[in-house]
């Protein structure tokens, strides 16, 4: 079976207590095994992490790489939380690695504050899934089961 990694980068373990007006009650634990729930339909395997540090993100995104270039991994979902907007290492991780790679954020960046507006991340994702709540891990997990 193959896998797929939700990765979740700085603050998104503060789900469900940060900012609820913005990324709504849903606690991490709870997308996790939404996560896993979706995976589970559709044939996957969901390996769940978050860190608040850059390095670890980007040692994850090299081991999804490994795995995707073997045949045992389907991709990443990626919400890097405000890394998005200012990690070139990011960037260049999922460039290097070469794993398909979605960017997801829980809320519209783009109607937020201008400094959200720019991401380090788009130009190297295989797609982009904004705004539409935590149901967004749910349709990013949807997207990478569908690439060929």
């Amino acid at each position: 079976m193959k896998s797929i990694l939700v990765l979740n980068g700085p603050n998104l373990n503060l789900l469900g207590t940060r900012e609820p007006a913005v990324y709504g009650g849903t606690t991490l634990a709870d997308v996790e095994a939404m996560c896993k729930a979706a995976g589970e339909k559709l044939g996957f395997a969901v390996d769940c992490r978050q860190s608040n540090h850059e390095g670890a993100l980007i040692d994850a995104i090299h081991e999804a790489g490994r795995g995707f270039a073997a045949g045992t991994h389907a991709g990443v979902v990626l919400n890097a939380g405000a890394y998005t907007h200012t990690s070139v290492a990011l960037h260049d991780a999922i460039k290097g690695a070469a794993v398909p790679t979605i960017e997801l954020h829980i809320s519209n960046v783009h109607a937020r504050e201008a400094f959200r507006h720019h991401s380090w991340i788009s130009p190297v994702a295989a797609g982009i899934i904004v705004g539409f709540g935590v149901d967004g891990y749910v349709l990013a997990i949807e997207a990478l089961s569908r690439r060929k």
